[in-house]
């Protein structure tokens, strides 16, 4: 017999869940929102808001930053972690399936932040899943707390989200991290500027938003110092081998689009320049010393942009973070 009850208790649980499963349906009052939480955190990161809370990773991926950051933001608000950085340690080897593993780790704990190697799994799991869902990247869709992480960046170094001009380089074909920057900014009046080889260019469909978004957008093949000349963010990218089935291709354009210092000598002042890592020689090691060069602090942007993400699903407000006495000096 059905057990009505229980039924809806888990549709009364699900209707009051929050997810952080795209950046696509935020509102400019919520990423500004999120910016300012990110603030009390890079203003006081070690707290123990979610003391005797338990965050699952679960990253079916290979990742350091976003797995690291993610563990590093629960541990800093006092939570317990659990998870596996590999699927072949888990049961996921032994056939079980995600449906399966997303409702047994629902069981120990109160958030799960999920890496996945195919398109619109977060979205599947937020569905069934009772508690929380946080999506760390999944396929070449999405990788909405990168993108908070970027936008709080950008608003670090520039002060404002608005009218900035913006390139993106390298790989805009499978670069989830520039797909979910571009739909984020849908609301500052940005002008992109895509700077990508044909092989690997924006794809049609995001290009068709922009012009729904009344997002300007510019397209071009050549990376130099006059390109760049007039940008706010320079966005460089991995060309991301895993995503290619034809290694001849990837190996055509890996080496397409190197930065280095004697590009910038025309650079805006306060133009910076950012990567969501791991780079491989995309960007040179002489820009690392460059006033412009600010993807190392971009990094460490990732853990308060995380602790406000994971307070946010949790229902811990603004407020409470301002207001909080669990801060440890």
């Amino acid at each position: 017999m059905r057990n009505f009850a229980l039924e809806f208790i888990i549709q009364q649980t699900m209707m009051h869940k929050r997810d952080f499963v795209t950046i696509a349906n935020l509102s400019k009052e919520k990423i500004l929102y999120m910016i300012k939480l990110a603030q009390e955190f890079e203003r006081h990161p070690n707290r123990e808001l979610l003391k005797g809370k338990v965050v699952a990773t679960l990253f079916y991926e290979p990742s350091t930053r976003t797995r690291l950051s993610f563990e590093t933001a629960a541990n800093r608000l006092g939570a317990r972690v659990i998870g596996f950085s590999d699927a072949k340690a888990s049961s996921v080897s032994k056939g079980e399936t995600l449906k399966d593993t997303i409702l047994m780790v629902a069981n120990y704990a109160d958030v799960i932040a999920m890496r996945h190697y195919i398109e619109g799994a977060a979205q599947y799991a937020s569905e069934i899943s009772p508690v929380p869902i946080i999506n760390a990247g999944d396929g070449a869709h999405q990788h909405p707390s990168q993108c908070m992480l970027d936008l709080y960046t950008i608003y670090q170094t520039q002060g404002t989200l608005d009218n900035l001009n913006i390139y993106l380089v390298g790989d805009l074909k499978y670069g989830r991290t520039v797909h979910s920057l571009l739909m984020a900014m849908r609301h500052f009046s940005p002008t992109f500027h895509f700077i990508a080889p044909e092989e690997l260019a924006m794809p049609n469909e995001y290009k068709v938003y922009c012009k729904e978004k009344g997002i300007r957008f510019e397209e071009h093949t050549e990376l130099n110092e006059d390109i760049i000349a007039d940008a706010d963010i320079v966005y460089m990218t991995r060309v991301q081998k895993e995503r290619f089935s034809d290694l001849m291709e990837y190996e055509r354009v890996k080496n397409t689009y190197i930065l280095r210092a004697s590009m910038l000598s025309k650079a805006k002042a306060n133009m910076k320049i950012l990567h969501p890592l791991p780079r491989v020689n995309e960007i040179d090691y002489d820009v690392d010393t460059t006033p412009q060069a600010y993807y190392i602090q971009q990094a460490q942007n990732g853990l308060y942009a995380r602790e406000a993400i994971i307070c946010d699903v949790l229902g811990i407000t603004l407020d409470e973070v301002r207001n909080d006495t669990t801060i440890i000096r």
